[in-house]
């Protein structure tokens, strides 16, 4: 699948203000400053297109892009960032919770993770709502510029070695790089995959 157009629509505070067409929406959420911007930036082909900020927290509304007029790319607001006020978590929590679990429009949800850590217990109990709600996702690794091939390697091993203690069949794994590209191919021919079913 290729992309050919994308533009910003809108910015949503809750769940009753998304878009009321019948689009399918692809959407990415991760923890905060786990590349998300960047990452759609280098999906779409427009380096402006997401505002990509150094400080963490800085998506705060679900951000909708239209791509080539057939479908939505979805930016959610960041989970897990410790140095808001916990109203301010709370309330980003309830945005994310909401439209994840309630906006019938998401079709796919692919939850970013940064490949540089070790299994993070929020990472893994957002994934296992995933699973008690019945939400499809797949996992997107960011950041793979920063690590040898070899250390990338490990590092999905020890994610997925985590999964399975809860999971008996693995979501769909991607590795990317906005830096360099990497996985953008893949991760394009998914998306494809996903709108098509």
């Amino acid at each position: 699948m290729q992309i050919h157009k994308a533009e910003f629509r809108c910015s949503s505070e809750r769940i009753g203000q998304v878009p009321k067409d019948d689009l399918k929406e692809i959407a990415f959420i991760g923890r905060s400053n786990v590349g998300k911007s960047s990452l759609i930036n280098m999906l779409t082909g427009r380096a402006g297109l997401a505002k990509v900020s150094g400080t963490p927290g800085k998506t705060r509304l679900i951000n909708h892009f239209l791509i080539d007029g057939r479908w939505y790319l979805v930016d959610l607001p960041g989970y897990g960032y410790a140095r808001t006020s916990k109203s301010r978590r709370d309330e980003f929590a309830k945005i994310i919770t909401d439209y994840v679990l309630r906006c019938e429009k998401l079709h796919f949800l692919f939850v970013l993770i940064d490949i540089r850590l070790e299994p993070q217990k929020i990472d893994l109990r957002f994934i296992e709502m995933l699973g008690e709600n019945g939400v499809p996702f797949g996992i997107v690794f960011t950041k793979a510029d920063k690590l040898s091939a070899t250390q990338a390697r490990r590092s999905v091993a020890r994610f997925a070695e985590a999964l399975s203690e809860q999971w008996e069949e693995l979501p769909p794994m991607v590795v990317t790089s906005s830096e360099k590209g990497t996985g953008r191919e893949e991760l394009l021919e998914r998306i494809g995959d996903c709108l098509d079913a």
